[in-house]
C-alpha cells in the first residue's frame, strides 16, 4: 500500500506544480505527517523532491527528473483506451489513432467496460476542417481570423489567439485570447465561418488549462428567466431530461408542476416547450405566454396562406 502511495505521489508531483503537504494528504487520504515521511522516503530513493517553506511553500520535483518506467495495471490501459476511443468518436486525429493502437496492445483483448461515444460532434458539416485549422494555428503559434455570428444573429470579424478546443453541451467550442478585450472568450464552432490561419504570430503561448479555468470561473451574465409550467404525466420524463427543472408539485393523476430557470435568449428550451405542444402549459411568466401565443399565431398564418393557395389551385 505504501509503495502504491509513493508511486502515486511521484506521478502527482510530476503532473502538477508546487503542491502543499495538506493537498497531498487530502489526495491520498493520509495525515500530513505521513506525507512528510513519504517525501523523505522518495528523497532517499533518489527522486529529487524539493521542499520550500512559507505561505506559498510545498513540494515539487525538479524539472531535470523524469520517470523512465511507470507501473500500470491492465485496467489503467483500458481506461486510456476508452478515453481515446471517445476522443476519436468526436474528432479525427491521426496521432491519437496511433496512440490508441499502442494502448490497445498494452490493454490486452478485454474491451473497456465504459464506452464514450461523442459521435454527435461530427454531425455538423465542416467541423473537422475547422478543428484542423485551429490545431494548425496552435501548433504554429499563429493567430486565427474568422467571421462569427452570435446568439443575436450579429456578425463580427475576429482575430484571436487559440488556446483550446472544448467539447461540451453537445457542441465544439474554441477558447481563445481576444487581444482587443485583453481576455479569454468562448466561441461556438458552428457559428464560425471563413476560418483562416494568419501569418501574424501570437503574443505568447497560452496554457489550455488556465484559459478554460478562467472562462469557467466567470459568472454567467446572461439574463435569466424563471418559468413555472404544468405538464401531463406522459411528458414528465421528457421535461426532466430536456428542461432539467425541479418538480414543485405532483398531482394524484401523475400530472405535475415544474419550475425552471433558463437563459432568456437561448433557443433550446423554447423549442422544447413548443415541441411538447398541448402536453404542457406555461403558468408563469406572462411575457412567455404572450410570446408563445404570438409565435403560434404567426406560424398558423403562414400555413393558412399556403393552404388557401393550394385550395384555390384545386378550384
Amino acid at each position: 500500500m505504501k509503495l502504491d502511495r509513493l508511486l502515486g505521489i511521484t506521478i502527482y508531483l510530476l503532473n502538477h506544480e508546487k503542491t502543499s503537504a495538506s493537498t497531498l494528504a487530502k489526495r491520498f487520504e493520509v495525515s500530513v505527517r505521513t506525507i512528510q515521511r513519504d517525501i523523505e522516503a522518495l528523497c532517499m530513493a533518489g527522486i529529487p523532491v524539493a521542499a520550500s517553506m512559507g505561505a506559498d511553500g510545498g513540494y515539487e520535483i525538479l524539472d531535470t527528473f523524469c520517470m523512465e518506467r511507470q507501473t500500470a495495471e491492465q485496467t489503467d490501459y483500458q481506461h486510456i483506451v476508452a478515453a481515446l476511443q471517445g476522443l476519436l468518436s468526436a474528432y479525427e486525429e491521426e496521432t491519437a489513432e496511433d496512440t490508441l493502437e499502442k494502448m490497445k496492445a498494452l490493454a490486452g483483448t478485454s474491451a473497456p467496460e465504459v464506452i464514450l461515444d461523442f459521435s454527435v460532434a461530427r454531425e455538423e458539416n465542416g467541423i473537422s476542417g475547422k478543428l484542423a485549422i485551429i490545431r494548425e494555428c496552435m501548433d504554429q503559434g499563429k493567430k486565427l481570423s474568422f467571421l462569427y455570428t452570435n446568439a443575436e444573429d450579429r456578425e463580427k470579424q475576429f482575430e484571436v489567439e487559440p488556446a483550446a478546443c472544448i467539447f461540451q453541451w453537445y457542441a465544439w467550442y474554441l477558447a481563445a485570447y481576444y487581444p482587443e478585450k485583453e481576455s479569454y472568450c468562448l466561441f461556438k464552432l458552428v457559428r464560425m465561418r471563413t476560418l483562416c490561419c494568419m501569418e501574424e504570430r501570437m503574443q505568447r503561448k497560452h496554457d489550455a488549462g488556465e484559459a478554460v479555468e478562467i472562462l469557467r470561473s466567470r459568472p454567467d451574465t446572461r439574463k435569466q428567466l424563471d418559468i413555472r409550467l404544468e405538464g401531463r404525466k406522459k411528458v414528465k420524463v421528457k421535461c426532466m431530461e430536456y428542461l432539467k427543472g425541479e418538480i414543485e408539485e405532483e398531482k394524484e393523476n401523475g400530472d405535475f408542476i415544474m419550475r425552471l430557470r433558463v437563459p432568456e435568449n437561448e433557443h433550446f428550451w423554447y423549442g422544447t416547450i413548443l415541441g411538447l405542444g398541448n402536453q404542457i402549459k406555461v403558468l408563469e411568466p406572462e411575457s412567455l405566454k404572450e410570446r408563445i401565443c404570438r409565435d403560434c399565431r404567426e406560424v398558423l398564418a403562414c400555413y393558412a396562406e399556403k393552404q388557401h393557395a393550394l385550395y384555390k389551385n384545386r378550384i
